[in-house]
């Protein structure tokens, strides 16, 4: 006390002035102290070096609940709004109403003869936005904002929670207005703190974060391993499961919003419900899957496939509408549904259960001490604000556990498994042995019997295999026969053009019969004379061996660059051939469905040439059409 004095009156080198100029302090900060409390009632909080951290109780808070939401520190400092405060009641005063705003007034006695730096901390992270205003000493007030509506950068020290450096500069008690307003239910926990101690408590803090979501990792690192060695769908629910648990924690902690999105202060709206859901999904699935609810409890499996689906419906909803995230007792639900089938699958003779029935208990147990906490039946404290935490954590060692157990039971069924095979092998052995001693008798007897008569069959086979290549001959003379047959008399009279079509279908067929006509009586080449060729560049073309001249079927005959399918143009000249030239285009034209004009094209070409050779196929009797094919 003594050195706030010598602040308040200055020093002064007399060292008999001194006792005098304390009494006079004191006496002037009590009755300063004894008006302040006589006119608003409330209790200020006085900035002492000894007391390093201090949080402000229920008697130096007054509140004011502004339903509307529009009153602005203007509108708070008129005597009527002034008269409106009322002193807080409960040890954390929280926003009951959601859509209200809630205005706090808090006084702080200054001590400029401090050594230290003072800070002003929020501790609720969730508030979506705080205003902080700070008197000048006189009429004016400063805004100052704060809360996850804004990026974090925007903070001053990169904390979780919302600080303020005070001006502690002077003697004076100053008024401090601090404006709530939030989608979600939060607590309005102020406290001043020597910037060093706070300093100090933020380290141990993040030292304590960093254990947990340490121990998270590692469970989720153990349980991945887990999947990938014994590739149990279980595992990976459970990684899953952990990971939602773990962002949940760092929504609630104000990590995630600092680590995570700094930059994105909207996917605050939706951590703490997304986290919920994948923590409340892959957790039922896991349960479904490591308990074998399936086959052990039918009905208890029906009842968590519903809430899984009841859960994601909920979700869709939430996206929809985002304040229903701040229902989350909800997940109360698949809490004690899961709970309760564990239990009914232990109670049926799966051992590994009891750890997960232990392990959901500690969870529930969590959540009623939260609910608890929120009804305002028990007093705020630090281990009952972070219960649920501290049951997360013993909850995943129990199931933790509960997987070791079930892998011991698979180790031991798949040891009992393994001696039984090799017995059954040792058996089945013994009865090969004997069995393949009689049936090595039987077989040589069984093959004996075979040799003799694989003779006599084969014997007969190479019977039959002469009489089928005499066979196989008739057959290529009889086809022959009748190829020649059919040619001849397709060749002799008058035929329709589907008829034709079976002898010549295609351009393959044609040009064939055009090379054997063409080269009936051997090759040569045009150029060279030489009789050696190979395959052309064409169906059926010969390519000279001496010179390359590469020769096309139709050269040289009636159908050289022709436009029409080559089967057609042969019919067409079957046809002239049949009616001596006198068939006109426009039958053809019908007959071949080509252009009226092309058909008289080559009618007139193919007219001309039988007049020409008329003589000749008078003489040549039924292949006297072919005279006109070759020019």
């Amino acid at each position: 006390m003594p050195v706030n004095i010598i602040a308040l009156f200055g020093n002064h080198p007399g060292f008999w002035i001194a006792p005098i100029r304390n009494a006079l302090a004191v006496l002037c900060f009590s009755i300063l102290l004894f008006l302040s409390l006589g006119t608003y009632g409330q209790v200020p909080l006085i900035i002492d070096d000894n007391l390093p951290h201090q949080i402000f109780t229920f008697r130096q808070i007054d509140i004011l609940e502004d339903s509307s939401g529009k009153l602005g520190i203007g509108d708070i400092l008129t005597a009527e709004n002034q008269r409106l405060f009322s002193p807080g009641k409960n040890r954390i005063p929280k926003n009951e109403h959601t859509a209200s705003a809630y205005w706090y007034r808090l006084k702080i006695g200054h001590n400029e003869a401090s050594q230290k730096k003072w800070i002003l901390e929020f501790f609720d992270q969730s508030i979506s936005d705080l205003k902080l205003y700070v008197s000048d000493g006189f009429t004016s007030y400063q805004e100052n904002s704060f809360g996850t509506k804004y990026g974090f950068a925007n903070r001053v020290y990169e904390h979780k929670n919302f600080t303020y450096d005070l001006n502690n500069k002077s003697n004076k008690l100053l008024t401090y207005y601090v404006r709530i307003k939030s989608d979600n239910p939060v607590s309005a926990i102020f406290v001043v703190r020597d910037f060093r101690w706070f300093v100090g408590y933020a380290l141990s803090e993040y030292f304590i974060f960093g254990l947990f979501y340490g121990m998270i990792f590692v469970f989720c690192l153990y349980n991945l391993l887990m999947y990938f060695a014994i590739k149990g769908k279980q595992y990976l629910y459970y990684v899953l499961y952990n990971l939602g648990i773990g962002c949940y924690e760092m929504c609630n902690d104000g990590i995630a919003f600092q680590y995570l999105w700094p930059s994105y202060p909207t996917a605050n709206i939706y951590g703490f419900g997304v986290s919920l859901f994948i923590s409340s999904i892959f957790g039922m699935l896991f349960t479904i899957r490591f308990l074998y609810l399936k086959s052990k409890s039918p009905l208890f499996y029906k009842a968590v496939v519903l809430m899984i689906i009841l859960r994601t419906v909920f979700f869709i909803a939430c996206l929809a509408y985002p304040p229903l995230f701040n229902l989350k007792l909800i997940e109360l639900l698949p809490l004690i549904l899961v709970f309760c089938s564990a239990l009914s699958v232990h109670k049926n003779g799966f051992k590994p259960a009891i750890f997960l029935v232990l392990g959901y208990g500690i969870l529930l147990l969590g959540f009623f001490v939260k609910i608890l906490l929120l009804l305002k039946w028990i007093p705020y404290g630090t281990l009952v604000y972070y219960s649920l935490s501290i049951c997360f954590v013993l909850e995943m060692v129990l199931v933790s556990f509960a997987i070791g157990n079930s892998i011991r039971g698979l180790r031991k069924k798949k040891n009992f498994v393994q001696k039984r095979i090799i017995e059954q092998l040792q058996i089945n052995e013994k009865l090969n042995r004997t069995l393949n001693n009689e049936l090595t008798l039987m077989v040589e007897s069984r093959t004996q019997e075979l040799r003799e008569k694989a003779e006599i069959i084969e014997a007969q086979n190479m019977e039959i295999s002469v009489m089928n290549a005499m066979l196989k001959q008739d057959v290529k003379e009889l086809n022959l026969n009748i190829e020649r047959v059919t040619k001849a008399r397709v060749m002799s009279k008058k035929v329709d053009f589907e008829e034709f079509s079976r002898i010549y279908p295609d351009k393959e067929s044609s040009f064939k019969y055009l090379s054997e006509l063409k080269w009936s009586s051997g090759y040569a080449c045009k150029k060279c004379g030489n009789p050696h060729f190979l395959n052309g560049a064409t169906p059926y073309a010969r390519r000279c061996t001496r010179c390359g001249y590469d020769e096309s079927v139709i050269a040289g005959t009636l159908f050289q660059n022709s436009r029409i399918p080559i089967n057609k143009a042969l019919y067409m000249l079957f046809l002239v051939y049949h009616s001596k030239g006198t068939i006109s285009s426009y039958k053809l034209s019908q007959i071949l469905d080509i252009r009226q004009g092309t058909c008289w094209t080559y009618n007139s070409k193919m007219q001309k040439i039988y007049l020409e050779k008329k003589d000749m196929i008078k003489k040549a009797g039924e292949e006297g059409w072919t005279k006109l094919i070759i020019e």
